[in-house]
């Protein structure tokens, strides 16, 4: 028999080798060692070259796999805005009431107390497959030239457990060039409760700014008592120093090119802003008061009442090692309420507001809404112009 031949033997008998029980895979190799006198550890290696068996993974089997919990699973995860695990675990019982009336006949019993039990590593696990890979955006901000004489860089005198202490910063809308008008985003934080409130403002003139600042201090549960931002133009300029300073609020600025100086408000760049709108260039202005219908009302109540986020708690140096220790993650509703600072009045309030809301219609609207910006968006800032100049 010549080697051709008998590669050509082998390759059938390995075939039989594989799709066959234990017992019969060692009959199979007491064939193989007489017929062409091989050692059996080596007609083994023979029958294995080039073969991968499918191996079952050690261990039970996961609790996570059936398709009715994953589908709950992903739906909460959705409604979240595709929170990471440690915040998801936080948000499912906030969530999960409403996916119940929703769902009644999908939610099962077994399904909801998987989903109550399962740990924040466990759903990074099961959703791994699902999660989408998200591209960084650009920074434009601009440094203010004036004022910085008159607004100081420290932010140490501030009581931080207290609310009203709030960091701003603005993310540019201008998809991959900074020529031209378009419209940014103004975000303001709260440091004791990371309550956030967005606003949309049509390029960074001061008087823009100032006017989006006015109307989201209006809706804030509590005054505010600080204002800190970085040195962009924005914010750096007379109308806002006139602003805070008839209110007797005060005015604090980042160092240059420390964001850190600003965590608390720089962290939540892509969680509202750009989770929202995402990088593409807005240069209609129509598209500024469709935006801040949906940040004042959906985007405001589902971020602020359904989606928890993490706050430091305490940060140890142990000896060349920084550890960070954080709370428990929470909605910035639930902060509020266990805040003493804040007046039984605006507690009762915002209860009444969280019992009439549903995350999952919220999500609705927004979806809903963003159908008319995304229509919109296409529509350059020389086109809108043209047709302003024709009517």
């Amino acid at each position: 028999m010549t080697m051709k031949d008998k590669r050509k033997y082998i390759s059938k008998i390995a075939r039989r080798y594989h799709n066959s029980d234990k017992k019969k895979r060692g009959l199979i190799l007491d064939e193989l060692c007489e017929t062409f006198e091989l050692s059996r550890c080596y007609a083994i290696r023979v029958m294995n070259k080039g073969h991968k068996r499918a191996r079952k993974k050690p261990g039970r089997a996961s609790r996570y796999q059936s398709p009715e919990f994953i589908k709950g699973l992903k739906q909460i995860w959705f409604c979240s805005d595709w929170a990471c695990g440690k915040l998801l675990k936080s948000a499912i019982p906030l969530v999960l009431p409403h996916l119940e009336k929703r769902h009644q006949k999908e939610v099962s019993e077994e399904v909801k107390s998987l989903l109550l039990a399962i740990s924040a590593a466990s759903i990074d696990r099961v959703l791994a497959p699902y999660k989408a890979k998200y591209r960084r955006g650009r920074n434009l901000t601009k440094p203010g030239s004036l004022l910085r004489s008159q607004i100081p860089i420290s932010t140490e005198t501030w009581n931080i457990t207290i609310p009203g202490f709030v960091e701003a910063d603005t993310v540019a809308h201008s998809g991959s060039s900074s020529k031209g008008p378009f419209v940014s985003t103004l975000t303001i934080t709260d440091i004791a409760t990371q309550w956030t409130e967005n606003r949309a403002v049509w390029t960074k003139v001061a008087a823009n700014v100032v006017e989006a600042i006015r109307d989201i201090e209006a809706v804030l549960p509590f005054p505010i008592l600080g204002f800190d931002c970085d040195n962009g133009s924005e914010f750096l300029n007379d109308h806002l120093v006139r602003y805070f300073q008839g209110k007797k609020i005060g005015l604090t600025r980042s160092r240059p090119y420390k964001k850190n100086d600003n965590a608390h408000v720089e962290q939540k760049n892509w969680t509202t802003a750009r989770a929202l709108l995402g990088y593409v260039r807005l240069e209609n202005p129509e598209l500024v008061p469709l935006i801040n219908d949906i940040y004042a009302n959906e985007w405001s109540d589902w971020k602020n009442f359904f989606c928890p986020n993490m706050k430091l708690k305490e940060k140890i140096r142990v000896g060349s090692r920084i550890v960070r220790k954080y709370e428990k993650p929470k909605p910035p509703y639930q902060r509020v309420l266990e805040s003493p600072e804040i007046s039984e009045a605006v507690k009762e309030k915002l209860t009444i507001r969280y019992e009439s809301l549903d995350p999952f219609a919220l999500r609705e609207r927004i979806e809903q809404k963003l159908k008319r910006v995304k229509a919109l968006a296409s529509t350059t800032f020389d086109d809108w112009l043209a047709a302003q100049e024709s009517q």
